[in-house]
């Protein structure tokens, strides 16, 4: 099971449904956001702030978040190392 991780202004995503991060400056991934826009497949978690990194989604959804892509990634990356560490401990969350 994957993960919730923040994605800026208390919004969260599953890490273990992300396919891609990406920067939104290049024509097929604008193309890429404003077809999700066209068929209510974007969801915006900018807060009405600059677009900074679009979130491919396991299911065809794009996320749109302010936060920059390297952020991002890092604490995906961060809470999968975590994660990784509770197992191999045998640490759970259980109580």
């Amino acid at each position: 099971m994957g993960r919730l991780i923040n994605i800026g202004f208390g919004n969260v995503v599953n890490t273990s449904k992300i396919i891609s991060i990406v920067n939104p400056d290049s024509a097929p991934i604008k193309r890429l956001v404003q077809k999700a826009k066209e068929t209510g497949l974007a969801i915006d978690a900018t807060q009405g702030r600059k677009t900074k990194a679009v979130l491919i989604m396991e299911n065809s959804q794009v996320v749109l978040s302010a936060l920059l892509p390297e952020t991002i990634a890092g604490r995906a990356q961060a809470d999968n190392s975590d994660s990784k560490a509770q197992s191999e401990n045998g640490d759970t969350d259980e109580a």
